[in-house]
């Protein structure tokens, strides 16, 4: 019978939520691996300026601004647009307009 020398291991692939870059890890299968958590929330937008915008949540009525948008959406941003945006450790992306705008 053969003899096993090691652990199983498993490659786990992920592409970074702010900077889209692929990143990949290998490890035994038994360990433990961190995952953030993304909140996915709804805004408005009440403002744009040239290098942010300034959104309010529609459940809390906080509001805050960001730069991080996704390069698909900036040509459909405007002001009282409807979006879609992640909280995810402590920053926050755009990631789509809603309502087909």
């Amino acid at each position: 019978m053969p003899r096993q020398h090691g652990s199983a291991k498993a490659r786990v692939v992920g592409i970074g939520v702010f900077d889209n870059v692929r990143r990949s890890m290998v490890s035994p299968v038994d360990s433990n691996v961190e995952v953030p958590i993304i909140d996915k929330r709804n805004g408005q937008i009440i403002a744009v300026a040239e290098n942010s915008i300034q959104i309010m949540d529609l459940e809390t009525f906080e509001t805050f601004e960001t730069s991080s948008i996704d390069e698909e959406i900036k040509d459909k941003i405007s002001q009282g647009a409807e979006v879609e945006y992640w909280r995810v450790m402590g920053r926050i992306k755009v990631v789509r307009v809603k309502g087909g705008q």
